[in-house]
């Protein structure tokens, strides 16, 4: 969905305007940003957290030469459980083979 389909489904459920849905967004998505360093939580969304990775060692795909990658910070969007239930529905591990 794009940023204007989001803001006009979010409108429409909530009784606010596009505009003010948009700034609401917009808000959050700034929110997001400045607190990332120390983690941010969208409840039953996911979590924005850094996280570091450590030197490795890689492989060119074209030439199958071997290089170095630098260690680096990256930042993830941790998918809460919910989202994934709500998503993927619930995994039973109980329900038995089909065969």
């Amino acid at each position: 969905m794009t940023k204007s389909e989001i803001s006009a489904s979010l409108a429409q459920t909530t009784g606010l305007t596009k505009e003010q849905v948009s700034q609401t967004l917009d808000a959050l998505t700034e929110l997001a940003y400045k607190n990332a360093k120390n983690s941010f939580t969208i409840p039953g969304l996911g979590k924005l957290v850094l996280v570091d990775r450590q030197a490795r060692v890689g492989r060119n795909p074209a030439t199958g030469e071997q290089i170095n990658i630098p260690a680096k910070r990256v930042v993830k969007f941790r998918i809460a459980k919910a989202a994934k239930d709500a998503i993927l529905g619930q995994h039973n591990s109980e329900a038995p083979l089909s065969e």
